[in-house]
């Protein structure tokens, strides 16, 4: 299939880290598809298309997605193209022999391209490498015809720097305490960052006491023995190494899988073994302070901090993380980042704040879109006072 010219495809230079999906339940398959490019791409194999779907609706979106004809790779083109936020995500279509037909369809479902099965034709490297330079240049496009340009009312930001000044200055001693005690509970700083994307498409860090292990992110690779699903695996391994690795501790039989050198053999073994679902009765990333901050929403005080510097303001629309924001950038969503951004606002207050769990992301998005339409300082106070009962929540978020 043709690549297309890209003027600015040097916009920036190509990610070290380049994430590649492979959908594919063939063991060979998926062992040939590790070793040829284990090394270059962080690759995360998935068993189904449907799989897949789930998987991308709850992460950052991979540079690529590879699934098989045979996976049900047509029908899950149409998917993704449908949804909005997935139509210019990457797909790239694998098959047994390479027709004429076949070519004109992966073309009409608008795939990205196609490839036989060992990628002898073709450089699947090269044309990840131009997704990524596309997806950015379309990106920095879209963001110069949808500017936002969010003006705050002075009424609005003058509760926010009154409100916010007053509350750090009679909850000092209880943030002080709070402070205290999280350092006592565990080691790790006091308050933990995250970039977050507010009103107009600002991004800025957003502040929250800390409530999680600083390894988290680590922990959670190992904790498949907490998983309530998971099941016993029987082979033998010494750091990620099956018995049958020679005892100087070398693997013959290396593959590259999400970052990381696995054994061949262990790797083929915990894929029968694998489990589809992730359920811990006690997550130990929490710690035991981090649980009633939680649930109390104490963890968002520092916030009054991004709300007096003018990061945010008291009510608005939640600041979405990075990942979040990049599948809201159509004509159909963005104008939930013309209204401003909040420590609570209309959502947090309806369905949420009645403890009910049936909140869609498109309920929620309509939710934002119609408080960005229609914010007034009748409104503000509405959804201020309706705030307090929702702090306590019933569940553990």
């Amino acid at each position: 299939m043709n690549v297309n010219h890209i003027e600015q495809s040097d916009l920036e230079e190509i990610p070290s880290i380049i994430r590649v999906i492979l959908v594919e339940n063939d063991d060979i398959l998926v062992v040939n598809f590790l070793k040829k490019f284990g090394a270059i791409f962080k690759i995360k194999v998935i068993d189904n298309a449907e799989e897949c779907l789930s998987y991308i609706k709850n992460t950052y979106p991979p540079d690529a997605i590879v699934i098989s004809s045979n996976m049900g790779g047509l029908k899950f083109l149409e998917t993704v193209r449908h949804e909005s936020w997935t139509q210019m995500l990457p797909v790239v279509i694998t098959c047994e022999h390479i027709t004429p037909g076949l070519i004109k369809e992966v073309s009409k479902k608008k795939g990205d391209d196609l490839f036989c099965n060992d990628f002898s034709k073709g450089d699947l490297v090269t044309r990840v490498q131009y997704f990524i330079k596309r997806r950015r240049y379309h990106a920095s496009r879209q963001a110069k015809t949808n500017i936002l340009e969010v003006k705050i009312p002075f009424w609005k930001r003058f509760i926010d720097v009154a409100s916010t000044a007053s509350a750090l200055l009679l909850l000092s001693p209880i943030l002080i305490i709070i402070s205290v005690l999280i350092k006592l509970d565990s080691k790790g700083p006091v308050v933990y960052k995250s970039r977050r994307v507010g009103a107009g498409y600002k991004v800025f860090e957003i502040y929250k006491f800390r409530t999680m292990r600083t390894d988290a992110d680590q922990l959670i690779k190992n904790m498949g023995a907490l998983n309530m699903y998971t099941k016993q695996i029987t082979v033998k391994q010494i750091d990620g190494l099956c018995g049958e690795c020679p005892l100087s501790g070398s693997c013959q039989r290396q593959l590259f899988l999400d970052g990381e050198v696995v054994c061949e053999k262990t790797y083929l073994i915990k894929k029968k073994e694998k489990v589809a679902f992730m359920k811990f009765q006690n997550d130990p990333r929490i710690t035991n302070l981090g649980v009633f901050l939680r649930n109390s929403s104490i963890d968002e005080l520092p916030q009054l901090f991004n709300i007096f510097m003018g990061d945010m303001s008291l009510i608005g629309n939640r600041p979405l993380p990075l990942y979040e924001a990049e599948k809201l950038t159509t004509d159909k969503y963005i104008e939930r980042f013309a209204g401003p951004g909040g420590l609570t606002g209309l959502w947090q207050v309806t369905k949420r704040g009645k403890g009910k769990k049936d909140m869609t992301e498109e309920e929620r998005i309509e939710l934002d879109i119609d408080y960005a339409r229609n914010f007034s300082f009748k409104y503000d106070m509405k959804i201020f006072f309706m705030t307090f009962p929702a702090l306590f929540q019933s569940e553990n978020v």
